[in-house]
């Protein structure tokens, strides 16, 4: 099993953990990673500690997964109390919504790279321009996996990359099919259980720079499809390490949540960015046989509508629950062989802490 690191906050997790991470502590020699287990690596600089001098936890930090005495010293800035922001963070709606609507958005430019993937579909990775002769073979490479209908244009995406390049990292976004404008080949989007698509960037990414050691962090949906992909690959996984935020681990508890209250704001417009990019590309679909409703995907009012009508019927599932039930990373995440830390926030509007795993998350010992 993997160390795994567990934070959840009281607030909306915005923290880049990045620049304190133990990853960064951790280099792995190069073309071991399918060979060994990266974590077997002897240049661990991490002191573990001991319970007589193990800080105690702010009130709002529950921390747990069996690496947390190994992982827990490297990150000194969870020691201190939290302090919400004045007024902002009094709510998480308001906490969200203002992230939202006044983050500043960093100006980067991308140098697009699209691959066409085995089914000739397209995915779209951003680069930042520059970098290709910039930085050396041997910069660790960070890929980022947006939220549902995120790409390289949001402000959470390019905050992270800029955190991660004043490191000196090399980062690129992976934009799924459809989202940041990435072009649509193929009758078929991009879902929670399809990993298709993550297996083939890894693989480029990690062809391309064989020096170096490659990472990953993924938002929502997008650290779903991340912890998944973690748990499918195993011990073979050629990641050497991995950041979930806000994952809503279990899809169909996240499902019972999104419709109740003022979530269902957050709902409607998540469904409104899957229906503009359906409809962009909805001729491909026209012409599709079985249970597709072309209809009800251009005008669905929740995401559970759009999955019901498109995404369940493209990928194989019954229905929308069995897509929600069997796409879950909550059943993956005690297959996970490579280092990972998940940051949740306990208020989070999305990804209910209720759908942590946590027995399995405690189950995640060293080896």
């Amino acid at each position: 099993m993997a160390r795994a690191y567990f934070y959840i906050g009281s607030a909306t997790a915005t923290s880049t953990p990045l620049s304190s991470s133990p990853f960064r502590h951790r280099k792995l020699p190069a073309h071991n990673h399918r060979s060994s287990p990266p974590l077997r690596s002897s240049t661990n600089t991490t002191t573990p500690l001991t319970m007589s001098n193990q800080p105690t936890p702010h009130p709002s930090l529950e921390v747990i997964g069996g690496a947390r005495d190994s992982f827990l010293p490297a990150f000194t800035s969870l020691h201190t109390p939290y302090h919400p922001y004045p007024f902002i963070a009094w709510n998480r709606h308001v906490e969200t919504i203002f992230a939202a609507f006044f983050r500043s958005l960093p100006d980067i430019k991308f140098r697009r790279e699209c691959l066409r993937t085995k089914d000739n579909g397209t995915v779209a990775l951003d680069w930042v321009s520059g970098d290709r002769t910039r930085l050396s073979a041997v910069a660790p490479v960070l890929i980022l996996l947006p939220g549902l209908t995120g790409g390289s244009q949001d402000s959470y995406v390019r905050h992270m990359l800029v955190r991660a390049r004043s490191k000196g990292w090399r980062v690129v976004v992976f934009n799924s099919r459809g989202c940041g404008n990435s072009p649509v080949t193929t009758p078929q989007f991009y879902s929670a259980s399809f990993l298709g698509d993550m297996s083939e960037v890894v693989a480029l990414v990690n062809n391309r720079y064989p020096k170096a050691n490659v990472y990953a962090v993924g938002w929502s949906l997008g650290a779903n499809i991340l912890v998944r992909y973690l748990g499918q690959e195993s011990r073979s996984c050629v990641l050497s390490g991995a950041v979930s935020l806000c994952n809503p681990f279990n899809l169909v508890i996240a499902d019972e949540d999104f419709r109740k209250g003022f979530n269902i704001v957050y709902d409607k417009s998540l469904a409104n960015g899957l229906c503009k990019i359906f409809t962009e590309h909805a001729p491909l679909f026209e012409e599709m046989d079985g249970e597709y409703n072309i209809s009800a995907a251009a005008n669905a009012k929740s995401v559970r509508e759009f999955d019901e009508a498109l995404t369940r019927v493209s990928f194989g599932f019954k229905s929308v629950d069995d897509y929600y039930s069997n796409s879950s990373s909550s059943d993956s995440i005690k297959n996970v062989c490579i280092p990972l830390l998940c940051i949740q926030a306990a208020n989070d509007p999305i990804a209910p802490s209720r759908g942590i795993p946590r027995e399995d998350i405690k189950g995640l010992i060293d080896f």
